[in-house]
């Protein structure tokens, strides 16, 4: 097991100085929900949303948790329209170090180990790795030193020339996958360290692809795959990403468990046999 020590994920853009009105009319907008829609999930009316949003009217708090809920605004988010309003943040944002997210990180880890032999890893809002199992470790071997020092960042390993990404057979579908991942939760979460790191890795020069030579038995792949080569053979994943359920902490909320599951029966076997 990897414990790597997580950075600060950036944080979102400061209230507007019109208040919450402007902030829950942007939110509204950005989800295509009218007034009326938004009104009738709320159980309120679409004059009251009109007032709250140009600011003839104040929210209360709880309406003010009632329409991010509904919007599905970000818990991060939440918090920022609630101080734009004038109450107090409801969201705390505990350290991960905190003992009070002791059962977290042993739930954390006992997962991931119990996914070897196949690669799984924690990240938070900017890709910093958390904690990840002994299949990441495999496939970082050969990476430079300087690439792994903390905080590792998930999607600098990946995409960096000098990373993974000469090894990857199909970079640049995998690429255009990574990169609108991240431009879709900088759209949710308008993170100013998520748009950074962003712009450095979309400016990574792409390396040359190496042979794309497909497997003697072609796979019908059920979803894009991630082909890398590893001491010379070529392995085959697909990965899901997995988060908290109705969070009540800001740094849980941003927390996401991907996992790499073999696409073909060859990679599964010879995972399995290095476990073994």
């Amino acid at each position: 097991m990897v414990i790597v020590a997580s950075g600060t994920a950036g944080s979102s853009a400061g209230p507007a100085d019109g208040g919450v009105g402007p902030l829950l009319r942007a939110w509204r907008e950005r989800r295509k929900v009218s007034q009326l829609e938004l009104a009738l999930r709320a159980d309120s009316s679409a004059r009251h949303i009109s007032f709250v949003e140009t600011g003839r009217s104040r929210p209360s708090e709880e309406m003010v948790l009632r329409l991010a809920e509904h919007l599905d605004v970000p818990v991060r988010e939440r918090n920022a329209l609630l101080l734009a309003a004038g109450y107090a943040p409801r969201y705390p944002k505990t350290p991960l170090d905190d003992p009070a997210l002791d059962a977290l990180r042993e739930g954390l880890e006992r997962l991931l180990q119990g996914y070897e032999p196949y690669p799984a890893l924690v990240v938070d809002a900017t890709y910093d790795v958390v904690t990840a199992n002994r299949g990441i470790t495999m496939l970082l071997e050969g990476v430079p030193e300087s690439l792994l020092a903390p905080p590792l960042n998930a999607m600098r390993l990946t995409l960096h020339p000098e990373g993974l990404a000469p090894r990857i057979r199909n970079l640049r579908e995998w690429r255009g996958h990574l990169l609108a991942q991240m431009e879709r939760q900088i759209a949710l979460h308008r993170s100013q360290a998520l748009r950074a790191l962003y712009e450095e890795v979309a400016a990574y020069p792409v390396p040359e692809e190496g042979p794309t030579d497909e497997p003697a038995d072609p796979v019908a792949y059920f979803a894009l795959p991630m082909r890398i080569e590893h001491e010379g053979r070529i392995l085959s994943f697909v990965s899901s990403i997995s988060t908290f359920n109705t969070p009540m902490d800001v740094t849980v909320a941003e927390l996401a468990i991907e996992t790499f599951l073999p696409a073909d029966p060859a990679t599964a076997k010879y995972l399995h046999s290095m476990a073994g």
